[in-house]
């Protein structure tokens, strides 16, 4: 086993979980292996054409990660060990949500477009990148990195978007995405106990949304809203509440941004489609799920 490759202990978690073969056509290459080629690539940045022999033609192991983000296997991968580490008691559902922008490599521009174009983005190149999520700042072309984790620091729901997007406008679809089933019978559990975020996302929409499903928010006022509520005086109404202890443990999404970014074809965007780079934050999420003990385990060592 090489450096930064699967684990048997990770490997038997996963293993009965991906796609087997049915009897028709050639057998697949070994999974591990190529699980492995693409942890390699992922680890590394580098292209895909530089992929090391031992772990197979690098075309197989390009398209095994393509299909299996195409059919969901990857996103499913996750799901199973958020399940399993649910179903013990080992999810902390006090979520964090921030947002990272990553720096977009050159050769991630100009992939083709992908289904109907409108006319909008044939005559301004920034509405077709924003299909591909890339969006233009003083640095270039940039991705937007949205992340909600639990209280361990563990990624829980992904959202990309262009560089520019404003962190406050993809909030609900950052929280819309967290999602893990029950392991018996039960709806999926979506509603976290309580949601730590930065001033950013200080906006009344927002402690609305939290209001109206019963999540408490811990979020810090902004300075100008502060203003303008004792400005107001009676009618600007109370200071919202805010939990000061408990939003010391929002550095845990700050963390699980860095672990994610040990990847470097994370930390850099090299990937054309937003679904292959999307893919691939699911991934590294998924090793991150993996390394991380459960109460199981622990109760093994005592």
């Amino acid at each position: 086993m090489g450096r930064g490759e699967l684990t048997d202990a990770a490997w038997e978690r996963i293993a009965p979980l991906l796609p087997g073969v049915d009897g028709r056509g050639r057998p697949w290459r070994d999974h591990r292996q190529v699980m492995n080629g693409v942890l390699w690539r992922l680890r590394t940045g580098a292209p895909w054409r530089d992929l090391p022999e031992r772990f197979g033609p690098w075309q197989t192991v390009y398209e095994r990660f393509a299909r299996w983000e195409a059919d969901g296997t990857w996103a499913r991968l996750l799901q199973e060990v958020q399940v399993r580490d649910d179903s013990v008691g080992a999810v902390e559902w006090t979520v964090s949500v921030d947002s990272t922008i990553n720096r977009a490599h050159q050769h991630a521009a100009g992939a083709r477009k992908k289904g109907p174009v409108s006319g909008d983005e044939l005559e301004d190149p920034e509405r077709a990148a924003d299909r591909q999520a890339l969006g233009r700042s003083r640095g270039g072309l940039t991705t937007k990195v949205h992340l909600a984790c639990d209280g361990r620091g563990l990624p829980l729901a992904v959202l990309v978007t262009p560089g520019n997007v404003n962190d406050s406008t993809a909030f609900e679809a950052v929280l819309d995405a967290v999602r893990v089933p029950r392991a018996g019978v039960g709806r999926p559990r979506r509603r976290p106990d309580a949601v730590i975020a930065d001033k950013a996302y200080s906006s009344r929409a927002i402690r609305q949304t939290l209001r109206r499903r019963g999540i408490r928010a811990v979020i810090p006022e902004r300075a100008d809203q502060k203003a303008n509520r004792k400005r107001r005086g009676r009618a600007g109404g109370r200071p919202p509440a805010f939990d000061r202890d408990l939003y010391k443990a929002r550095n845990v999404v700050e963390r699980c941004f860095n672990r994610l970014k040990q990847f470097r074809a994370i930390a850099t965007r090299f990937d054309k489609l937003a679904d292959r780079y999307k893919a691939g934050i699911r991934l590294a999420s998924l090793i991150l799920w993996l390394r991380e003990p459960t109460q199981d385990h622990l109760s093994d060592r005592t």
